[in-house]
């Protein structure tokens, strides 16, 4: 399955900062992105306005958002595929590509919205 649209950077990366395992991959993240084509907001932090991006802030605490420089909102699995495109290296664009093989894609998006849900219990 394609990307519907193309990505377009800046990425802007919405994450539950309050989750220990968000936050870890994040971290991960935010070492490989060295050229700054990923913004990472932390949805968790007390100054957070969710107004301010036009996002329902309940609608974000369930699955990772993201949202490419022309306005594109990519939900869940489709936000980690765009943020991997936006990384350095084939290893992470692979993987993209990767989940978005129609069988793989179903499992990967069943297997995120469980994760999703159980996510503070790790």
């Amino acid at each position: 399955m394609v990307l519907s649209q193309e990505v377009f950077f800046p990425l802007t990366v919405f994450y539950d900062g309050s989750c220990p395992v968000c936050s870890r991959e994040i971290a991960h993240y935010r070492a490989l992105n060295r050229v700054g084509r990923l913004h990472f907001v932390d949805i968790s932090a007390p100054s957070f306005d969710a107004g301010g991006w036009a996002l329902d802030r309940t609608v974000l605490f369930k699955a990772m958002h993201a949202q490419d420089a022309a306005g594109h909102l990519y939900l869940g699995v489709e936000a980690f595929r765009a943020l991997w495109l936006g990384l350095p290296g084939l290893r992470y664009r692979r993987l993209s590509q990767l989940l978005g093989l129609p069988g793989l894609h179903l499992l990967a998006v069943l297997g995120y919205r469980v994760f999703a849900r159980v996510r503070h219990w790790f």
